[in-house]
């Protein structure tokens, strides 16, 4: 599935200039557009993310086509991006997944902070609820 440019996420600074790329594996029939968030599977495998608080491995650095029979890709985990805010963010809060590209508190449904790989980051940045925007995300796996 094709993510909107207006929901990638975009550099804004990456951490020591390269915003610490790692490599994972990635299916090969699949594409994957520069600054997709990134969702962990396994093993040690990225993809779109599915869904709502997916452990995260980082935003996309590259493009993959579905047609170049590439099994991996280059994920930035460290630095500074705009990101897609879901709706009321405050400045400091972690952020997790909310969807296919956008990103939200990292509460659970009673209310706790989510933990573990599913926490992308922190917000740089306070975002309104019911509006579509994009916010600083201080991108740290």
């Amino acid at each position: 599935m094709a993510i909107p440019t207006d929901m990638l996420a975009s550099v804004v600074e990456l951490t020591n200039s390269t915003g610490f790329p790692r490599r994972f594996t990635c299916a090969s029939g699949v594409a994957i557009t520069k600054g997709t968030v990134l969702q962990l599977t396994e093993p040690r495998t990225a993809s779109e993310v599915s869904g709502p608080e997916q452990p995260l491995c980082g935003i996309a650095a590259m493009d993959k086509s579905a047609t170049d029979f590439s099994t991996s890709i280059t994920a930035w985990t460290d630095g500074i991006f705009d990101v897609v805010a879901s709706g009321a963010i405050s400045k400091g809060a972690p952020l997790v997944s909310a969807g296919a590209n956008d990103l939200k508190i990292a509460t659970n449904a009673t209310g706790a902070f989510s933990s573990g790989a599913s926490i992308i980051g922190y917000a740089l940045e306070d975002a309104a609820a019911n509006i579509t925007e994009k916010i600083n995300v201080r991108v740290k796996l």
